[in-house]
């Protein structure tokens, strides 16, 4: 082998090498973000982004939102978004966040904002809602006045988020609980359901000073009625249903006697079915008794003759009454 092949294999083999190096080094540097962030204004090491490669961090998660605070004026510190990137929370969105609050006036430190995206909540929306009021609409809330028509409110909750209770302040459910629960409040209160279809702002202005916002993320600025419909008669239909009980219960109390006295009917009857099956079996025992009269010389022809013509009278009577006849001894 010859030297000049020997030199060529050389710078063959140093080309390779240089080439991996090349490949290494834009694969854990992302040069072109380095250099976006430069001509940005916006001063950050190679060994920066190199370690975020074995942090496990998006240097684009870190360097945008970095290059974004750094034109709108706001310090932030490349740790404290790597921080809040490894707890799961988002970079962008906090950035976002802070830059619009910060032109809109609003006091929102960087703690605060990763607090309120890590608890869960949109902290971009919260800032949004805070400078452009939420208008929050209620489902139709029943209730009765006292004078038992039903009425169907519909109400319109104007909110404004509360920074500084976005973190364990209670949500939208909340707050149109509340207000349903006020509306209800305030309808059953009413004398008649006319004085509020006459007056709704009553409505309103009753569960507005409740102070319903108390513990919540949202400012309550105002609540208005939109609609408010006449529902059922309940209370003609609680008095006809009462009065459909009330009835059931006659009627149940009157088929009780009934059957009562049912029962003691035929008891009489019974006892007189009795009493008759007793006459017909003493009345058997008449002629038995004739006869024996007649064997004892107890009795003689002339005293059978006589009872024979009163039993015959008496029947005849009794004929003439037009009641039923019937020989005492079956003769």
């Amino acid at each position: 082998m010859d030297q000049s092949t020997l030199s060529l294999g050389v710078v063959l083999a140093l080309a390779f090498i240089a080439i991996i190096v090349v490949v290494v080094f834009f694969q854990f540097i992302p040069f072109g973000l380095w250099l976006t962030a430069l001509f940005s204004g916006v001063r950050i090491s190679f060994f920066t982004l190199f370690g975020m490669r074995f942090r496990r961090v998006d240097p684009r998660a870190i360097v945008i939102p970095l290059i974004s605070g750094h034109k709108a004026g706001i310090q932030l510190n490349v740790n404290d978004l790597e921080g809040h990137y490894l707890a799961g929370g988002n970079v962008n969105r906090v950035v976002n966040a802070l830059i619009s609050a910060d032109k809109a006036g609003i006091a929102l430190t960087y703690k605060q904002a990763t607090a309120i995206d890590l608890a869960g909540r949109d902290v971009l929306e919260a800032v949004q809602v805070s400078v452009n009021p939420k208008v929050i609409t209620t489902p139709k809330v029943a209730a009765m006045a006292k004078d038992g028509i039903q009425l169907l409110a519909l109400a319109r909750v104007t909110v404004r988020a509360n920074i500084n209770r976005l973190v364990g302040g209670a949500g939208e459910e909340t707050i149109l609980a509340r207000v349903g629960e006020g509306i209800v409040s305030t309808i059953g209160s009413a004398e008649s359901h006319k004085k509020v279809l006459e007056n709704p702002d009553m409505i309103s202005k009753t569960v507005l000073a409740k102070g319903l916002d108390a513990g919540t993320a949202f400012e309550i600025l105002s609540i208005d009625i939109a609609d408010v419909d006449v529902g059922k008669n309940i209370g003609a239909e609680l008095q006809t249903d009462q009065a459909e009980a009330d009835k059931r219960i006659a009627q149940a109390k009157a088929e009780e006697r009934r059957a009562l006295a049912v029962a003691v009917e035929q008891e009489y009857k019974a006892e007189a079915q009795n009493q008759r099956a007793k006459v017909i079996a003493a009345e058997a025992q008449i002629p038995l008794a004739i006869a024996e009269a007649f064997r004892g010389g107890n009795l003689g022809v002339m005293d059978y003759q006589r009872y024979r013509n009163i039993q015959a009278d008496t029947t005849m009577r009794t004929a003439i009454a037009g009641g039923d006849s019937a020989p005492a001894d079956g003769a």
